[in-house]
């Protein structure tokens, strides 16, 4: 390891690696990248505990070309990764299917759907009527609409992508280092290098915070303040004694339960009715939601579902950015060569690959070259003008 580096890269998980692999990739880019992680083993990580979904029924223009780009980029992995030993990525489009319980949730859907097809996304909104002929087994009592795109939207192995960039980004030059980041030395409106756990500085001419749910702890170390914070997500694997005939839809219920085939077995998800941020190692489950929430709305919505076995169940941490729940992504105004990459509330493995070549882009050129995410900015924050998008999960 050397005393400087062109770029130190803060986080090696999906996010740290994506950028640290675009920027390898880039012959415009001749520079030398440091990854710094705490623990490689990932196994606490929100990438290791994601549902690494993927989906286009957003609400804003950025938000949609984004996981367009996502979707893009899964389907011609073995390309981008120009190696013949790439596998191809396993990928389901069984489809999202949003499900509105009154007009003013079906208002909103029906608006998402006309920005979504207007950008080429497959979204339809369904009657009742429609959705009982294509899945019969749902119960639709109290459902007025349902919004439904299954054209690159479902399930993909995020898992084999992130093993993928860090490969690449390793052979490609990048080094990766295994320690903390525990002070961060700013002079004036630059940041100089970093402090690390082993005792150690590293002088950096670029840092890009990639830290995840503890992406605020790392702000302040170059006095900064980040609206985003650890919250914890509940995940369900079960196994259904009398199994649908079909794949089932990432289905989001009105109760907030979301519910989806995953392989031959169903992954459910919910966030805790009380919903404060959380210590970011603290990964306990809530053992009663399942029985007081979860079963009850799962068994409400699909008959079928009242017979169904747990096999597996774990908790995760959305990088949530309280402030508008959308990334926060490119330079802090005052600090320009701090680069954010964070607060994504549940989207980052979708948003990764947009994301990786956009804050290369920042790094190599000076702005953005493919999709302009300045939307995304830092400035807005300052601002005080969150930056709306109403379909989140």
């Amino acid at each position: 390891m050397k005393d400087s580096y062109d770029v130190v890269v803060v986080g090696g998980a999906m996010m740290g690696s994506g950028v640290a692999w675009f920027l390898s990739r880039n012959p415009d880019f001749d520079g030398t990248v440091l990854v710094v992680e705490r623990d490689p083993s990932y196994q606490d990580s929100s990438t290791a505990r994601t549902n690494s979904c993927m989906r286009q029924q957003f609400s804003t223009e950025v938000n949609i070309r984004i996981s367009q780009f996502g979707a893009e980029f899964v389907r011609d992995f073995r390309a981008w990764m120009d190696d013949p030993e790439a596998p191809e990525i396993a990928v389901n489009h069984f489809g999202y299917l949003y499900l509105a319980a009154d007009e003013a949730t079906a208002a909103v859907l029906r608006a998402n759907q006309r920005v979504q097809a207007s950008l080429g996304a497959g979204t339809v909104i369904m009657t009742p009527d429609e959705i009982a002929a294509e899945y019969p087994f749902y119960n639709l009592d109290g459902i007025v609409c349902g919004s439904h795109n299954p054209v690159d939207e479902g399930w993909f192995d995020s898992g084999t992508i992130f093993e993928w960039w860090r490969r690449q980004a390793r052979r490609n030059g990048v080094e990766y280092h295994t320690d903390e980041v525990v002070g961060i030395d700013r002079r004036n409106d630059a940041v100089t290098g970093v402090a690390l756990a082993s005792g150690g500085r590293i002088g950096c001419g670029t840092l890009v915070n990639a830290t995840g749910p503890r992406a605020a702890r790392t702000a302040a170390m170059a006095g900064l303040e980040l609206p985003v914070e650890p919250r914890k997500r509940f995940t369900w694997i079960f196994e259904a004694a009398e199994p649908l005939a079909r794949d089932l839809p990432l289905t989001i219920d009105p109760t907030g339960v979301h519910v989806r085939s995953d392989g031959a077995a169903y992954l459910a998800g919910c966030p805790p009715d009380i919903d404060p941020p959380v210590d970011p190692v603290d990964l306990d489950m809530d053992h009663d939601i399942f029985e007081d929430k979860v079963w009850p709305a799962l068994a409400h919505r699909i008959a079928a579902f009242e017979r169904i076995k747990v096999t597996s169940r774990w908790a995760g941490h959305y990088a949530y950015n309280r402030f508008d729940h959308n990334a926060v992504v490119g330079p802090h105004p005052e600090v320009s060569n701090f680069l954010f990459v964070n607060g994504f509330s549940g989207h980052g493995m979708q948003q990764s690959p947009a994301m990786g070549r956009a804050v290369s882009e920042l790094i190599t050129y000076g702005q953005y070259r493919t999709l302009d995410l300045s939307a995304l900015g830092y400035e807005r924050i300052a601002r005080g003008e969150p930056f709306v998008e109403t379909a989140i999960i």
